[in-house]
């Protein structure tokens, strides 16, 4: 029972790897910026540690999933991790998880940073630079007026009164159409916002207001990390089996990826070989 290094082969991208015996019970789940040569280093002479030579000895295939950037890596292994809780993996255990950022399922949503979503909110997420999707809050806060209170005060409060809640709970008309631009700009489509921040970075610019110009030019950045499309966790797929299909010469493979709840959940694959009787 040992994995033939032989027969990996790998693409040299960013992704996943399971180790798994023959039954394929996850072993052990690790995350890579290229596949081949991580998992290659498995096998060399003298591992990096300890459990590598136990692992490999334990194990009969390694399976991998190919993500678009190392980031989507890090989510997925956390995920993966979670689903399998590996025998090999002493990291990633504990129950903390990356944030999302969360519209409340409410009369007059508010905009939360969580790691503990709320029952029914719609989720973005979830997003390993904390500190970004913290910035694109405070931005949408600032732009929009999305309130983030616990209740609602009929008097109104503090962060209505420094701008930065349109205060539905004292005039609640127009605070849908609020929450819509908000939620356009979480969806991908922040062009009109990135252009208006532009501007603003533009003018403290010529200004000569450098600070502001560098906060503002940071804020943009936050805003193109966090609303980039994140395949690992999918708002538009919920539940669903992708299917792909490569071939070369006479082999081929057929994979199928399965998500849950908008998480990919691992995948599947088919080796196929042309015996000559098959169209």
């Amino acid at each position: 029972m040992t994995v033939d290094a032989s027969n990996l082969e790998l693409p040299d991208k960013p992704g996943v790897y399971l180790f798994r015996r023959a039954d394929d019970r996850v072993m052990y789940v690790g995350k890579a910026t290229d596949l081949r040569s991580r998992v290659r280093s498995y096998f060399a002479e003298r591992p990096d540690r300890e459990m590598v030579p136990r692992l490999v000895e334990d194990s009969d295939k390694v399976d991998c999933i190919v993500t678009q950037s190392p980031s989507e890596a890090l989510i997925l292994e956390r995920q993966l991790i979670r689903k399998h809780k590996p025998r090999y993996n002493s990291l990633l255990k504990d129950d903390k998880s990356y944030p999302f950022i969360a519209l409340t399922d409410e009369t007059h949503p508010r905009i939360l940073y969580t790691r503990h979503p709320p029952k029914g909110a719609r989720l973005w997420g979830p997003f390993p630079d904390a500190g970004a999707a913290k910035r694109v809050i405070q931005l949408l806060r600032r732009q929009f007026g999305i309130r983030d209170c616990p209740e609602l005060l009929p008097q109104g409060c503090l962060a209505m009164h420094i701008g930065l809640c349109a205060a539905p709970c004292i005039e609640p008309a127009g605070y849908d159409d609020r929450i819509r631009a908000a939620t356009s700009v979480l969806d991908g489509d922040a062009a009109v916002l990135i252009e208006a921040l532009q501007g603003e970075m533009d003018a403290s610019a010529e200004g000569l207001e450098y600070e502001r110009a560098a906060h503002t030019r940071d804020m943009i950045a936050s805003v193109q990390r966090t609303i980039s499309q994140q395949v690992i966790h999918s708002r538009f797929y919920q539940d669903c089996d992708a299917v792909g299909f490569a071939s070369e010469g006479d082999t081929g493979c057929l994979v199928i990826l399965h998500a849950k709840d908008g998480i990919i959940q691992g995948q599947v694959d088919y080796p196929l070989i042309h015996r000559g009787d098959v169209a």
